[in-house]
C-alpha cells in the first residue's frame, strides 16, 4: 500500500468505502462561499492565508504566528519528516505515509487482542529518536488515545519532537493543539479533509513551535490555497455546529455497518470515527477487494504482514450504498 492509494479512488464513480474520503459533501455554507470566490480567482489570497490563520488561532486560543497553512496536511507532514525524520518512532499500524517518508523508524505495535488500545504512559521512546508520531484518532483503526500522559512524555524527552497528527480530531478525541505554546517539542497537524468534507479543496494546517512555524512559512509559497478553498475552509470553521451534527450520523452509520459485518462472522474492532478495521479471515482481504471492485465497490486491504491477510479497512458510505455493499459481500462470504 502506498500513500497515493491512501487518497482514495480518484475518478472512481462507484461506491467508495475507503478511509480518507467523507461520504458527505461540504456543508452548504462552504459551497456557497467557494462559489462566491470563483469570479475573483484572478487574485491571490492574502499572504499565508491570513484570514484563515487568524480564525484558526482564535478558535484554538494559540498565537497566529504558530500556525502554518498548506494545500493539504500531507505536504506539511512531508516537510516535517524531511526536517526531523532522521529516526522516527511510530505506533503501528499507522498512516501508511509515515513508514514511507521516515528515513529510519522503530515501532510500538498496537495489539488486535486489545482492540488496538494503548496507554501512552507505557510508551517507550528509543534513544536517538528525533521524531515520535502519535495519530489521534489513530489511522487505520479509528481508536482514540488518552492524551493525558503526553506532557510527561514531552518533559522526559526534551530532545525528541512529538508529532500529534489530528487528521480525524473533528470526529473524536482530545486535542492537544492548545498545548503547543507551552512545549517547544510538540507539533500538531490537522486537515479539513475528513470530518469537514473538504478533501478536494486541499486545506491542511499545523500548530508548531515558533521557530518551526516561521521556517515553514518562509520556505513555502506564501499563497498556498486557492481563493475558493480558503473561503470554503473559513465558512466551514464558522459552522462547526453543522459538522458536529453530521458526525453523529456518520458514527451511527459506521456502527450499523460494523454490526452487519459481525452478523456475518467478520471480526470488527472498536472505533470512534467513520472507519474501522475488520478481519475477514479466513478470507483474503485482497481477493475480496478485487471481487468487490468488479462490482464497482472500492475497499482497500490493510496489507499489514504482522496482522495477516484478512484485515481490511472499512469506511462508511451513505446508508443506501452500505446496503449495496452488504448485498454484494454476503455471497462472497457464504459457505461453499
Amino acid at each position: 500500500m502506498t500513500s497515493r492509494s491512501e487518497k482514495g479512488g480518484g475518478v472512481f464513480t462507484g461506491i467508495k468505502l475507503l478511509l480518507c474520503e467523507n461520504p458527505l459533501p461540504p456543508i452548504d455554507e462552504a459551497i456557497a462561499a467557494a462559489q462566491a470566490e470563483v469570479p475573483r480567482s484572478n487574485y491571490y489570497t492574502e499572504a499565508w492565508s491570513a484570514p484563515l490563520r487568524r480564525l484558526i488561532g482564535a478558535q484554538l486560543g494559540v498565537p497566529e504566528r504558530l500556525i502554518h497553512i498548506n494545500a493539504g496536511s500531507e505536504l506539511i507532514l512531508r516537510q516535517l519528516f524531511d526536517r526531523f525524520g532522521q529516526q522516527v518512532h511510530l505506533l503501528t499500524p499507522t498512516y501508511v505515509l509515515f513508514p514511507e517518508i521516515a528515513r529510519h523508524y522503530t515501532e510500538t505495535r498496537l495489539s488486535p487482542e486489545r482492540g488496538f488500545a494503548f496507554d501512552l504512559a507505557d510508551l517507550v521512546i528509543p534513544p536517538g529518536t528525533t521524531l515520535a508520531v502519535i495519530v489521534n484518532p489513530n489511522n487505520p483503526n479509528g481508536g482514540v488515545f488518552d492524551m493525558s500522559p503526553l506532557p510527561d512524555l514531552l518533559r522526559r524527552h526534551p530532545d525528541t519532537l512529538f508529532l500529534v497528527d489530528e487528521a480525524f480530531i473533528g470526529l473524536a478525541g482530545q486535542s492537544v493543539a492548545q498545548r503547543v505554546p507551552d512545549h517547544p517539542n510538540l507539533l500538531v497537524t490537522r486537515t479539513l479533509s475528513k470530518a469537514h468534507s473538504l478533501a478536494g479543496f486541499r486545506v491542511g494546517y499545523a500548530i508548531l513551535p515558533e521557530s518551526i512555524a516561521d521556517d515553514l512559512n518562509t520556505h513555502n509559497d506564501a499563497y498556498p490555497l486557492a481563493r475558493p478553498s480558503e473561503a470554503a475552509a473559513i465558512a466551514t470553521l464558522l459552522h462547526e455546529d453543522h459538522i458536529h451534527a453530521r458526525v453523529k450520523d456518520l458514527r451511527a452509520w459506521t456502527e450499523a455497518l460494523a454490526a452487519e459485518l459481525r452478523a456475518l462472522g467478520v471480526r470488527t474492532y472498536p472505533t470512534a470515527t467513520y472507519f474501522f478495521l475488520a478481519d475477514f479471515a479466513p478470507f483474503d482481504a485482497g481477493e475480496l477487494a478485487n471481487k468487490l471492485k468488479a462490482q464497482d465497490i472500492l475497499l482497500k486491504p490493510l496489507n499489514d504482514p504482522a496482522l495477516g491477510p484478512g484485515f481490511m479497512r472499512v469506511t462508511t458510505a451513505l446508508p443506501e450504498d452500505n446496503a449495496r455493499f452488504m448485498a454484494a459481500l454476503r455471497p462472497l462470504l457464504a459457505p461453499t
